[in-house]
Order: structure tokens, then C-alpha cells, then sequence
């Protein structure tokens, strides 16, 4: 009898362990996967003015959102099997729309910080990138290296990571914020700032729609090390996480996402852009 009652014992307390195992399981407790196919929809939250990843342009007389971010949104809305819808905004308010539950993901050339990662969970890199200064081609000759911006106007986008590189590498430059990607631009052309710091891919498709700007050569930031775009989704998104990932490993086996940035540079190239 005695035996049998130790065996009793040991039983519910293997079945205990197994059900604490399970609570801490990927599976049974985050439902954010199942949301978005319960809903039949997945929100994304973008910045478009980003070319070639997100931008604006006339097709057929009506304003688009094209990019290869919003290739890479329908992908994963087609992997899911839900319809995909873009919200578009301020680059800044971007994560904010994803923490407050308004969208789902943000696909919107964002690195995953060390600050970022702390209140968000983010995919496995998608695209690799390092960042770069423009200038007006009349002021080569001025700016060659970083410490040339001493006292210098240079803009980034607000809430971007270029926005903390002006103020960590570019220390004797004065930073100046913008919402839009587009905006710094006219202002570089119009000389109220010296220089942008954008994305290379951003700021080669500005530098070939501008005869007059140009790439400062030879300037590399510490950060390029860590720079590569993910996407964003709400902290604890364990089951969505794991599936965007999946999603975008195939991609690259492939060499779609690669593909589809080269053919929205092209695009960007030859579309009339709005801003």
C-alpha cells in the first residue's frame, strides 16, 4: 500500500512539472500570431518616405505606397494568410503605433537597438545597411572627414538612429531634426543645413534625383557595425516573432528581399516621388 501511494505521488508531482513546463512554452500563453489570422488582417506602421524601402508616387493618377518594405508586408500577409493593410505616419510615431496596439508591425527601415529591443520585440535582420552623409557637390571640397562638420547644421530624421549617430559622432556638429527624409533634403538644397545623415540606399536614390548633391566618400561611423533593418512588433510577441522570422529566412535564402530593394531603387529612380 505504501508503495502504491509513493507511486500516486510521484505521478502528480511529474504531471505538476510537466504543466509548469508548458505555461512557459511559446505556444500556449502568446496568442499574437493567432490575433492577426483571427482578425484576418495585419496592420503594418511605416514612415513612407524612405526609397527605396517605403516611398510615394504617382501611378495610374493616384498616390501609392510602394517599396520593398511593402513587399516584404505583403509576403508576410500572404504567408500568414491575411490581407495587409499600411498605415502610413511620422517616422517618429512609427513604434508608438505598434506599443499602443494600433498596428501590428512596423516595416520602416528601423534598426533594433539595444534601447529599442528593451520595449519592443524585433525579427532577425532582414536587410544589411550602413549610414552616410550627403552634402551639396559645391562644398566637396569643405567636408572630407567628420571632424570637417565642426560647427556644421546636420540633419536626421527624427526619432531615427541617425539622429543619435549625429549626436555621438558628429559631436561638434549642430544636430538639426526633421520629421521627413524628403524635408531634409530641401533643406540641405536650400542651404539652411550643411549635411543629412542618412541610410546609403536612402541617400544614393536622393543623390540620383539631385544633380547637385553627392555621398561625402570615405566616412565610416562606428555604429555601421550593428546597423541592419528588422521589424518591430509588441514585446512578448513570441509565436509572431518566431513566424516572421521563418518568413523572412526563406526570403533570403532566395535572395527575394535583395531583389525587390534593387528593383524599388530602379523604380525610385524612374517614378515621379511625393513627399
Amino acid at each position: 500500500m505504501k508503495k502504491i501511494f509513493t507511486a500516486i505521488i510521484t505521478s502528480l508531482a511529474l504531471v505538476s512539472l510537466v504543466g509548469c513546463g508548458s505555461k512557459g512554452s511559446s505556444g500556449d500563453n502568446d496568442k499574437s500570431l493567432q490575433k492577426i489570422k483571427d482578425k484576418g488582417e495585419l496592420i503594418v506602421a511605416l514612415s513612407p518616405d524612405y526609397a527605396p524601402f517605403e516611398f510615394q508616387m504617382i501611378k495610374d493618377g493616384k498616390n501609392v505606397v510602394v517599396g520593398s518594405d511593402i513587399d516584404l508586408a505583403n509576403k508576410i500577409g500572404e504567408k500568414i494568410g491575411v490581407k495587409v493593410k499600411i498605415d502610413t505616419m511620422d517616422f517618429s510615431n512609427v513604434l508608438a503605433s505598434v506599443s499602443s496596439g494600433k498596428a501590428d508591425l512596423a516595416i520602416s527601415g528601423l534598426t533594433a537597438t539595444a534601447e529599442r529591443r528593451k520595449a519592443f520585440d524585433f525579427s532577425d535582420e532582414y536587410y544589411k545597411t550602413k549610414n552616410v552623409i550627403v552634402i551639396k557637390k559645391s562644398n566637396s571640397d569643405k567636408y572630407k572627414s567628420i571632424a570637417d562638420f565642426k560647427g556644421a547644421k546636420v540633419s536626421a530624421q527624427k526619432g531615427s538612429i541617425q539622429e543619435d549617430l549625429v549626436k555621438n559622432e558628429i559631436k561638434d556638429a549642430s544636430l538639426v531634426s526633421l520629421p521627413k527624409s524628403g524635408a531634409m533634403i530641401n533643406e540641405l538644397k536650400n542651404g539652411t543645413v550643411d549635411a543629412v545623415v542618412l541610410d546609403n540606399m536612402v541617400a544614393e536614390s536622393y543623390v540620383d534625383a539631385n544633380s547637385d548633391l553627392e555621398i561625402v566618400k570615405d566616412i565610416t561611423f562606428k555604429s555601421d557595425d550593428e546597423e541592419s533593418n528588422a521589424i518591430a512588433m509588441e514585446k512578448g510577441s513570441k509565436t509572431l516573432q518566431e513566424e516572421v522570422n521563418k518568413i523572412i529566412a526563406d526570403l533570403k535564402k532566395d535572395d527575394s528581399i535583395n531583389k525587390s530593394v534593387k528593383d524599388n531603387y530602379d523604380l525610385a529612380k524612374e517614378a515621379k516621388q511625393v513627399e
